[in-house]
This record gives C-alpha cells, sequence and structure tokens, in this order.
C-alpha cells in the first residue's frame, strides 16, 4: 500500500493536479524538464537541471512555476543577490522552505532564526553571533585540525568504503559538538536527529521513506537540545551552550526554546553541508587530477581557493525562498506583496555573467564570488568560516596521510530540491597511507 507524504514535503505537490511546461513571459514555451515546481524536475540528473537553469537566466524576466500560489524563480547571480540584501521587501517569514510548509510546521519551526526578519532575527543575531567571530573560532582552529587528523588516522586504520558516513558525516558533527559542549552521551541520538531532519523539505523521492520522520527527528532534536539549554542554564560549563544561555544584550535572553530552535539549525545546517560540501569535494578532486596535483603541491597557496571552488561548484544549498511584503522591481519585472520567489544559489553560481567558464572546476579561479554562503545581507551564513576552516583541515589531513585518496564510484544523491545531498561515496585511501596515531 502506498503511503502519502506529510503535509509540507516535496512529496505533497502530488496531491495537486499536474501543471502545463511553465511558459516564458513572451509566451515561448521553455520545454519539457524546465518545470521547477515540478518533483520530477529535481529527479532529473543534475547536468540537465543546470542546463534548465542556464535557459532560464537567458531570459528577460523571471519565470513563475508550479501551482498556486506557485514562485517565481531568480536565477541570476544579481537578482539574487538583491533579493537576499533586501529583507525590507523579500522577507524570510513565514518561512524558506518549498512548498509552504504546514500550519503545525510553522507553529513548531517557525522561530527559528532562518525564518525571522527585522529586530526579531537581529535581536538574535547579535546574541549568537558572539560566538561565531574569525577571531573566536581562530581559537578552535588546533580543535579543528586534530579532529580532521583523527577521522583521517581512524579511516587509514579501518580502510572503510563509504566516505560520507565515515569521513565526510564525522567532521562537521564532531567540532559542532565540540565546540557547543554536547555530551558524549547526547551525541548518538543528535546524530540519528539529524539524519533524519532535513527530511522534511525538499525531497522529491526517498526509498522507504517514513511519513514525517524528518519533522518528528527535528522536533525530537530541538526538544534534546532545549533540555541540554535547561541544564546549562542551572550549571554553565563555559561552552557555547552556556555562552549563550547566559548571554545578555539590552536584557534580553533566549529562552530554552529559541535556544533548542538555534542549536538545532546549528547542528542540521553546518553537519548537512559542510558534509556534502566535503563529499563533493572528493569527487570534483578526483575527477579533476590536474587540479588535485595542483593543491598537493602547494596546499597552503591553493587551499582557500579550493574551498570556494568547491563550494561554488557544488553549492550544497540549491534555494531559499522569500516572500514579497511590498511592491518591487526587480530583474525586469514587478513583484506584488504576498508572491513567493525562489532564490537559486545553484543557478547563481553558474551564471555566465559572473563567471567564466562556469561549469568548469578551477582552484585558481580569482576573484569568485559565489553565493555559496548566500547571498549576503542579515541571513548570511553564520557558519561559513566554521565551514572553510573544517573543509581546509581534512583536505589538508586527506593529501598528507593517504595522497591517493579518491572517490571509486558515482556519489549516490537524494532527489531534493532543497540541498545537493550525498548519501553515500564509495572510496578509497590507496597505498602509501600513513596511519598516524589518531
Amino acid at each position: 500500500m502506498r503511503r502519502s507524504a506529510p503535509p509540507g514535503s516535496f512529496g505533497s505537490l502530488r496531491r495537486f493536479p499536474p501543471v502545463n511546461a511553465p511558459l516564458s513571459p513572451t509566451g515561448t514555451d521553455l520545454g519539457a524538464g524546465t518545470d521547477l515546481g515540478d518533483p520530477a524536475f529535481w529527479r532529473l540528473p543534475r547536468a540537465r537541471r543546470l542546463a534548465a537553469f542556464a535557459r532560464l537566466r537567458a531570459l528577460d524576466t523571471p519565470v513563475r512555476f508550479g501551482p498556486e500560489p506557485g514562485f517565481w524563480a531568480l536565477v541570476r547571480h544579481a537578482d539574487v543577490q538583491e533579493a537576499s540584501r533586501d529583507p525590507r521587501h523579500f522577507a524570510s517569514a513565514p518561512g524558506v522552505t518549498v512548498p509552504e510548509p504546514a500550519a503545525w510546521a510553522k507553529a513548531v519551526f517557525g522561530d527559528s532564526m532562518v525564518n525571522l526578519d527585522g529586530a526579531e532575527h537581529t535581536s538574535l543575531r547579535r546574541i549568537v553571533s558572539r560566538a561565531f567571530t574569525p577571531r573566536l573560532l581562530a581559537a578552535t582552529g588546533e580543535n579543528i585540525r586534530a579532529v580532521a587528523d583523527r577521522i583521517v588516522a581512524d579511516a587509514v586504520r579501518e580502510r572503510p568504503a563509504d566516505f560520507v558516513a565515515s569521513v565526510a558525516s564525522r567532521m562537521p558533527f564532531e567540532v559542532i559538538c565540540d565546540l557547543m559542549g554536547v555530551p558524549e552521551r547526547c551525541r548518538a541520538p543528535i546524530a540519528h536527529r539529524i539524519d533524519g531532519a532535513s527530511e522534511h523539505v525538499g525531497v522529491a523521492r526517498r526509498r522507504l521513506r517514513v511519513p514525517g520522520r524528518g519533522l518528528a527527528a527535528l522536533g525530537g532534536l530541538q526538544w534534546l537540545m532545549a533540555r541540554l539549554a535547561r541544564e546549562r542554564r542551572r550549571r554553565p560549563t563555559g561552552d557555547l551552550i552556556s555562552a549563550l544561555v547566559c548571554a545578555d544584550i539590552d536584557g534580553q535572553r533566549l529562552s530554552s526554546r529559541q535556544l533548542g530552535a538555534f542549536f538545532s539549525l546549528l547542528l542540521v545546517a553546518g553537519v548537512e553541508t559542510t558534509r556534502n560540501a566535503l563529499a563533493h569535494g572528493l569527487v570534483l578532486l578526483t575527477d579533476h587530477p590536474g587540479q588535485r596535483a595542483l593543491l598537493a603541491e602547494d596546499f597552503d597557496r591553493y587551499a582557500d581557493g579550493a574551498v570556494e571552488e568547491i563550494v561554488r561548484h557544488s553549492t550544497p544549498i540549491i534555494q531559499f525562498r522569500r516572500t514579497v511584503t511590498a511592491e518591487r522591481a526587480l530583474g525586469g519585472r514587478v513583484f506584488r506583496p504576498g508572491e513567493k520567489v525562489v532564490l537559486l544559489y545553484a543557478s547563481a553560481n553558474r551564471d555566465e555573467r559572473v563567471f567564466d567558464q562556469p561549469d568548469a572546476f578551477d582552484i585558481t579561479r580569482a576573484p569568485n564570488p559565489h553565493l555559496g554562503y548566500g547571498g549576503g545581507g542579515p541571513h548570511h551564513c553564520l557558519g561559513a568560516h566554521l565551514a572553510r576552516q573544517e573543509m581546509r583541515a581534512l583536505f589538508s589531513a586527506l593529501l598528507s596521510r593517504a595522497p591517493r585518496v579518491r572517490a571509486t564510484g558515482a556519489p549516490r544523491l537524494v532527489d531534493s530540491s532543497f540541498d545537493n545531498r550525498v548519501a553515500a561515496l564509495p572510496f578509497s585511501l590507496g597505498s602509501g597511507s600513513v596511519p598516524g596515531s589518531g
């Protein structure tokens, strides 16, 4: 018996009648395989989706997709960046995912920082950003390198088959848990919930999917993190959780619920995005031996460029949604209040107007103004600097201890409109690996 998808999932789009292929503003049929509102589009090979984005970028104005209320797709770098930096007209509230979350999901998760705007968002971000300044994160660099060395040493010793499970997932998870001060007893249940939490947005197909699993996992994660916040409020220990629990700005402190929502966002977003970037990065370095050789030859010189190019090329987060709050002209059309707009970072990062040979993987690309961490503005990724440190540390450890490391097959991807998620990636450390001490 076929199970129905939960409200708020991409699968719930199937309850709408089929829609015709979208039309460009001039009435030109964009053809099959270009309907971003159809779940089938997100099951196409990535190359075909990127080709569809290129066709959309060639048009004079944005295109509307999907059943009512539908959404307008911003596909050009300049448009995505401009909308990102104008929260007064393009709001994150009431939610940033497509399709519209169910009412009960908004009630549970609506106070997550990613869904807030204006003074409420500014106040919350002022508190949490204290823990994410480059100066403070620089102090964690030694631990980040130690985590990377330990993970690679374990892989060299154990010779696992899946890069995602044994390396890419562990790196951001262990770093963030150490930074936050998550006790060992809580890490296994948190990891389990993270694995299921992102399923509630954007998934076009998942075998043996359990309806509501993703939302239940995220709810459980928020509850667990709120409980940890209450514990640290009673007994601070000097870690990130304690610092944010005790943070006071203008007499305001975060509630346990707000802290639970933020820490859940930090865990899911930080682990998922960096994990996927690391996995895509290994594939890219395997498929482009010249670029890999350049990086290995002078890692310190090219590492930063390699990290930025991996993020641009893979674009871990495909899109976020905004809601128009006041009339605004952008990209050749006037948007009206209440309309939905999708910021397609995956398209913006391949914009021919900004990037020379955008489909090429080039670790020497400069400048590289990609939107892999967002388009700027108040919702620019808070953990971008941390993610860069993690990626640099892990690839440094891999290339020094396992210089012949490579992907040995195609990544197993999750069909999603939200992120470029890698479920598994076969790999080999090759011969000549250095065990190390871990």
